[in-house]
């Protein structure tokens, strides 16, 4: 389980960087609104692999509140660019 979970956490760390990677260069707003969304995305994985490693069931709840803050807070920005018109 070991070897799973650092080869896991090491796919998770690859894109992280990618997604940084695109939050800084952008091109546009949307870009880096998605990519911020997929390191919360990433960061919830890696607490899900935390929780499969030490077998801890008490993630969960904390899973279920970064993705819905998430989730909302995408929802949010991506409401504002519409009605922004960019």
């Amino acid at each position: 389980m070991t070897t799973v979970s650092v080869v896991c956490f090491t796919l998770l760390s690859l894109g992280a960087l990618a997604a940084t990677i695109r939050v800084v260069i952008g091109p546009s707003l949307a870009d880096r609104i998605i990519a911020a969304d997929l390191l919360l995305t990433v960061f919830v994985m890696g607490i899900a692999v935390q929780a499969a490693r030490t077998g801890d069931g008490l993630y969960l709840p904390v899973m279920v509140v970064v993705a819905l803050v998430g989730f909302l807070g995408t929802s949010i920005v991506a409401r504002l660019i519409e009605k922004r018109g960019g």
